[in-house]
């Protein structure tokens, strides 16, 4: 019996109308970082696995797949990890590349990459074993101007706005502001990755319950346990991370008027506003950007500037696109210093749950823009050369193969959603003409006689009206 054919939980596998519309996507996307001027890089999809693992840990490195030759896994020593493992992300790439490449690099260095990544995710919906995740980063030597950060968020923009998938904010904030924010209100150092996980859990959970929990948890203040005091600062924590609303220069003058402001919080209220400002001034509107306190990000990751976006009207799909800045990109694998800052969009997991939200446009189901059919066997030579002629004239043009009825043959561009057929049998070489079928018109427009030296001008007129 024939082994039953069946698709590998965790991945995306599309029919072709949904492929081109993804392709559209990354396309879009691609052409976006294109326009700021990123260069396009591409990775192996497996690195050594010391190299790989080096910056991984907790559950990033129980999700990771190593390759093994069936050769090599015979021989493979007890105990010992395979020699190479499949990327779980684009970062570790190129921290690799860019510390590997240093020299031959130029600084700032503006990357794209878009390519797919591996991690072996628990099968549910949403989460993807196989995906593309498409990345910008901006790397510097030894210093990185706050310039770049503001540069990130217009990238996005430009994008989303040409994807057309409604109304969204880009929400901006910072990790240096938020430890400075922990510091003036006087909560223990050893206790700010706590807070900080605490504050990430906004909008997953009920603001009011994670107060609660920080308020009569056990004591996270300096210098010892204070529930009167606790309960005073937690409260103004939350009363900035929470109440602010959309305003965000409201969000800054807030944090100004903050009394004992440690020199932190005085450095993060100050590079957020440059950020803030330098993004307005790049054409992103007021409306689509906003400094959001509760925003957190990575716990250990993170320095200074953060980024998520989101959909307004679907706010239960999450953040479709993040990142933010790092003090040293590349600083297990050299001396130098390499700060950047960086910003990425799952792909896989945006494009298919759009899908199921009725956002992705209809694309057309064919790349072919004309189906050159077969009327009359003794003229296939002179049909493939109209095709041949097509092409050079920067049209994708199919030629039916075989010599079926001619009801079949437009059957096939039907189904396919090629839209016109081209015909040239004997009764139109003796006129001089071909005839063209506009398979989307109506009956009163659908054919066209057109003499033969004007056939391409013909079909990219015909191709444009469609279009």
């Amino acid at each position: 019996m024939p082994v039953q054919p069946r698709t590998p939980p965790g991945v995306l596998e599309l029919l072709p109308p949904q492929q081109l519309a993804f392709q559209h996507m990354l396309d879009t996307i691609r052409r976006g970082f294109e326009r700021f001027g990123f260069l396009p890089v591409e990775t192996p999809v497996f690195e050594l696995s010391d190299i790989l693992l080096t910056k991984t840990g907790g559950e990033t490195e129980k999700q990771v797949y190593f390759v093994q030759s069936t050769g090599a896994l015979k021989q493979a020593d007890a105990g010992k990890l395979p020699e190479l493992a499949l990327r779980f992300d684009l970062t570790v790439p190129l921290a690799r590349y860019v510390a590997e490449h240093e020299a031959e690099l130029n600084f700032p260095f503006r990357r794209y990459q878009i390519q797919r990544v591996y991690r072996g995710e628990r099968n549910q919906q949403g989460r993807y074993r196989e995906f593309y995740q498409c990345d910008i980063d901006v790397i510097g030597k030894d210093t990185l101007p706050l310039a770049y950060d503001a540069e990130i968020p217009a990238v996005i923009h430009g994008i989303f706005r040409e994807l057309a998938f409604g109304p969204f904010t880009i929400y901006i904030n910072s990790r240096k502001l938020l430890r400075g924010l922990l510091e003036s209100l006087e909560f223990a150092a050893d206790e700010h990755l706590h807070v900080l996980h605490e504050i990430d859990r906004i909008g997953k959970q009920h603001p009011s319950d994670i107060q609660a929990r920080l308020a009569d948890g056990p004591s996270i203040m300096a210098g010892g346990s204070d529930p009167a005091k606790q309960h005073e600062h937690v409260q103004r924590l939350f009363g900035l991370l929470v109440e602010q609303g959309r305003d965000s220069r409201g969000t800054l003058e807030a944090l100004r008027r903050f009394d004992r402001p440690s020199p932190l919080l005085a450095e993060g209220i100050a590079e957020l506003q440059q950020v803030y400002d330098g993004t307005l001034a790049l054409g992103v509107p007021d409306r689509a950007l906003q400094i959001n306190l509760a925003i957190v990000r990575g716990l250990d990751y993170y320095t200074g500037t953060i980024y998520e976006t989101m959909l307004d009207e679907h706010p239960r799909l999450g953040s479709i696109c993040s990142g933010g800045r790092y003090d040293n990109l590349a600083g297990h694998y050299t001396r130098s210093k390499l700060p950047g800052v960086g910003i990425s969009i799952g792909a896989t997991r945006l494009f298919s749950q759009l899908v199921k939200m009725n956002l992705i446009g209809q694309v057309r189901g064919a790349v072919a823009h004309a189906l050159v059919l077969q009327v009359d066997a003794a003229l296939a030579a002179e049909c493939a050369g109209m095709a041949a002629e097509l092409r050079a004239a920067g049209l994708n043009v199919e030629v039916y193969g075989g010599d079926d009825k001619l009801g079949k043959q437009l059957k096939y561009a039907d189904r396919s959603q090629i839209p016109l057929a081209v015909l040239y049998g004997s009764r139109e070489k003796d006129a001089g003409i071909v005839k063209l079928k506009d398979l989307r018109a109506t009956a009163a427009t659908r054919e066209h006689d057109v003499p033969r030296g004007e056939l391409a001008a013909r079909v990219k007129q015909l191709v444009g009206e469609i279009q």
